[in-house]
């Protein structure tokens, strides 16, 4: 790549971007291409890092390009595919580790997260002091109906099992100084955005529009969208179950309530009582003392699971990394 070393003029922030990726170098390039040209008229200097995630198909597509304002371009390839969610977490550990700039900017390679958007992330992190990190929440989605229930079902979820608001994604803008302590979140391998969330930095959400995919079509089925759902929720696992035996508890007193009532009318009136209903009643309440039980175990599975040793970016990123190249 011939590129333009930007020495001779100051520059007001340096940004190194983390762009995960999945055979689609047509998109990187055109992506690349125009980061750098929305940068150059914002008097922003970049690095590019990218992440390969166990790509089957050559990255021609982006060597020897003449850019303006993007400083150096990393290929950070790992050594099997292990998901987008993975993938930024590695890039995050590398960029801690290895790089230098004012933010580390998160995006998708695909066209859906805009290089203008990009400004407008960076402009509010500069605001805030560099001390939150910036999240990109969809003000207007470009899908179909039904992948707008879906996805307004799985919020309400999301919400009524964890206690947590999400509809954010991967876009996003960490401020340098907090990424030390990013890295020391080993929830975001799971999931980067709930991770976060969990982690407890200071974060924002700003508006932006979903941009237009560059090439093709998403990669994404209703299998991975499940996935990468219940990673979310996984993430919170000790509220879940928690919340799942406050539940269970509840509805096994509203029924043993129930199961009173009946006794009570059967013995001490003479209103008749349907022979079927203490069947359904012992019945819902096998159910529920099911859920309970299940609930129960899932919460000593979760607690027992704290005392292992979990994934830690900062630690065991270098694992799953093939190779580290600078075109």
């Amino acid at each position: 790549m011939n590129s333009k070393k930007a020495s001779r003029q100051t520059y007001s922030r340096k940004v190194i971007f983390i762009i995960p990726v999945f055979n689609d170098w047509k998109s990187v390039k055109k992506l690349l291409e125009d980061i750098d040209l929305v940068l150059n008229s914002n008097n922003i200097i970049a690095d590019i890092l990218i992440v390969d995630d166990g790509s089957t198909t050559e990255n021609n597509e982006i060597l020897n390009i003449d850019f303006n304002i993007i400083k150096s371009i990393k290929i950070i390839q790992l050594k099997r595919n292990i998901g987008h969610q993975r993938a930024i977490a590695i890039g995050i550990a590398h960029a801690e580790a290895y790089c230098e700039g004012d933010m580390v900017l998160v995006m998708d390679a695909d066209g859906e997260d805009t290089p203008e958007d990009c400004i407008v992330l960076i402009q509010k992190c500069t605001e805030n002091n560099y001390n939150k990190i910036i999240f990109a929440r969809r003000s207007r989605r470009s899908e179909s109906q039904s992948f707008k229930i879906f996805y307004y079902l799985y919020c309400v979820i999301y919400r009524l099992l964890t206690g947590y608001d999400i509809r954010v994604g991967n876009f996003s803008v960490i401020p340098f100084r907090l990424l030390p302590r990013l890295v020391g979140v080993s929830e975001i391998w799971n999931h980067y955005a709930a991770g976060i969330l969990k982690s407890k930095l200071a974060n924002e959400n700003i508006d932006t529009r979903r941009g237009i995919r560059y090439y093709g079509k998403s990669q994404m089925n209703f299998i991975a969208l499940v996935t990468h759902g219940l990673s979310a929720i996984s993430v919170h696992g000790e509220i879940v179950g928690v919340r799942l035996l406050i539940l269970s508890c509840l509805m096994i007193g509203l029924i043993i309530i129930v199961l009173l009532i009946v006794i009570g009318i059967r013995l001490m009136t003479d209103i008749a009582i349907p022979g079927w209903t203490s069947y359904i009643v012992t019945i819902l309440f096998s159910l529920i003392l099911q859920i309970f039980m299940i609930a129960l175990s899932f919460i000593f599975l979760v607690l027992m699971g704290r005392n292992n040793i979990s994934f830690m970016p900062n630690r065991d990123y270098h694992y799953f990394i093939l190779s580290v190249k600078e075109i």
